[in-house]
């Protein structure tokens, strides 16, 4: 089963989402397992989850000490040849797209760790295979909503969790954005849907929406058309 592992200081965040979305509704399946480690849980008497930054400055910083005890527990507890990912959401990351999150779905496990603050002890990079991974150019309080996005992102690529069809002809999955979609009334203040798609023609249809595709593509992002918008790189 594809689980999830989420390390945070706010595990109450995910519960409203997580239950009222794709996620919860591949959990009551069995498709997906997300698991939550609240790091509070992980100190011992006395201990903090953060501290002031060496060299000083502004804010605090996570420790490593209990992060390190969640994931090292993880480990121990998978069973051998796992396939993880520990992901780390952070502003300083590459950006989150599409091919990230098919990796992530096709893994065994991807366990999430949550910053905050002034972010974490840049040691963790160091002794765990974390990457780096941002929602944009732009900071939040903390890694707990980047998390969200993520978790929703790969769990509906797990197979059985979206129907097969369902996901061939959405944005990115061809290289390009989706066509413009209409439903009911066919007419709303003086804008009509496009005749071709009343017309019946599924050929015509299946025509017009590629075109569609392309042009919404090429005006809004001309990048995916170059192919420059997910070199190819490890992770």
């Amino acid at each position: 089963m594809f689980t999830i592992d989420v390390v945070t200081l706010f595990p109450e965040l995910f519960a409203p989402f997580v239950g009222l979305s794709i996620v919860g509704r591949a959990m009551e399946r069995s498709l997906v397992a997300v698991r939550y480690h609240h790091l509070l849980d992980e100190l011992a008497e006395g201990e903090r989850a953060d501290d002031a930054p060496f060299g000083g400055g502004a804010g605090m910083v996570l420790r490593i000490e209990p992060i390190a005890r969640v994931l090292d527990r993880i480990a121990a507890e998978a069973p051998a040849g796992e396939r993880r990912v520990i992901v780390v959401p952070s502003p300083s990351g590459r950006p989150f797209a599409q091919r990230e999150a098919a990796r992530w779905a096709a893994a065994d496990r991807v366990v999430i760790v949550c910053g905050h603050y002034e972010g974490i002890d840049d040691r963790l990079g160091r002794l765990y295979p974390v990457e780096e991974w941002s929602l944009g150019d732009f900071v939040l309080t903390g890694g707990e909503i980047p998390a969200l996005a993520f978790m929703d992102a790969a769990v509906r690529l797990v197979p059985g969790v979206i129907r097969t069809e369902s996901l061939e002809h959405e944005s990115f999955a061809a290289g390009t954005l989706d066509y413009p979609s209409f439903t009911r009334p066919a007419s709303f203040r003086g804008v009509d849907v496009p005749d071709v798609l009343l017309s019946g023609n599924h050929a015509k249809i299946a025509q017009w929406r590629r075109e569609q595709s392309r042009l919404r593509t090429e005006a809004r992002r001309r990048d995916l058309l170059a192919g420059t918008l997910h070199p190819q790189e490890g992770p």
